[in-house]
């Protein structure tokens, strides 16, 4: 059995592009996942379920552009693991065609445990939780994980301050909001790459692919700023890959791997790089 939301665009969704901005469609996940666990919840222990976890993982793969419209988009959700103290959910965000088929927009996978807040530690699964989750499952094999490198010398910083608005019921920071985070830091990073270039360097239109976000340690609100560190991981023919570290000083509260594409704005399909840009990203390899 999968749970499907109907889930509204608002217009302060998109970005420069006219697009959904890529850290939108992770809200429009947890609205998903939210609803599907209060709705079908088969017990009081498995309806906590909807609120009582915290994200562990966050797997998005961006497959077309969602642009603003007053129908609402469908996202689909299911599970497809169960283990002793995390089951993980697949996500489906699409438009259905008159003809039946869907025009999908984005396909994900989060890892999420069980929590208990007051003291601040996951816990297990209960059996009435396991058999709530249990109807929604497909069994699927994990995607493979990308390799992390050491952060290098050359990483860009970014002080990131937690807004009071970052901050969910918990007092944590919710998970959707790393992924701006990530953001802010990695666009900061590209104009701090340019500066660092003896020619001049023109930005061409990036896109978004793929991103990946491990939650490690929970963020907190305070007046502080954390370190968001971003270096380049990998150059290819159209893409490259961006990896990024939050911290705590020497502590790493979360880990982020995101696959940038170099698009057309004309044709809307990936190209190379200009030759300057390119020869920016290859400067900045570890």
């Amino acid at each position: 059995m999968r749970h499907v939301y109907e889930c509204q665009v608002r217009w302060a969704d998109q970005d420069l592009l006219g697009h959904v901005n890529n850290v939108v469609y992770v809200d429009y996940l947890q609205e998903a996942r939210v609803d599907m666990l209060r709705t079908h919840g088969r017990s009081r222990q498995a309806e906590q379920l909807a609120e009582g976890v915290v994200v562990v993982r966050t797997e998005v793969g961006y497959r077309a552009p969602l642009f603003f419209d007053f129908r609402p988009v469908l996202v689909e959700c299911w599970v497809t693991e169960i283990r002793a103290a995390t089951f993980t959910l697949a996500y489906e965000v699409f438009h259905e065609r008159p003809d039946g088929s869907r025009k999908v927009y984005l396909q994900a996978a989060t890892v999420l445990t069980p929590y208990v807040f007051a003291e601040e530690r996951p816990r297990r699964l209960s059996p009435e939780e396991r058999e709530g989750l249990a109807a929604y499952l497909e069994p699927a094999d994990p995607a493979p994980r990308v390799t992390f490198l050491e952060r290098p010398a050359t990483a860009g910083r970014y002080p990131v301050r937690v807004r009071f608005s970052d901050v969910d019921v918990y007092r944590h920071v919710n998970n959707v909001t790393y992924f701006e985070y990530f953001q802010e830091a990695r666009i900061h990073y590209f104009e701090e790459l340019g500066r660092r270039s003896e020619r001049e360097v023109t930005r061409p239109l990036l896109v978004v692919a793929r991103k990946e976000v491990d939650y490690r340690v929970p963020v907190l609100h305070r007046p502080e700023p954390y370190d968001a560190w971003s270096w380049i991981s990998r150059v290819g023919n159209t893409s490259f890959d961006v990896q990024s570290e939050l911290c705590d000083g020497d502590t790493v509260l979360a880990r982020a791997h995101t696959t940038v594409v170099v698009v057309d704005a004309d044709a809307q399909r990936p190209t190379p790089p200009d030759p300057a840009f390119r020869e920016v990203l290859v400067a900045a390899l570890p």
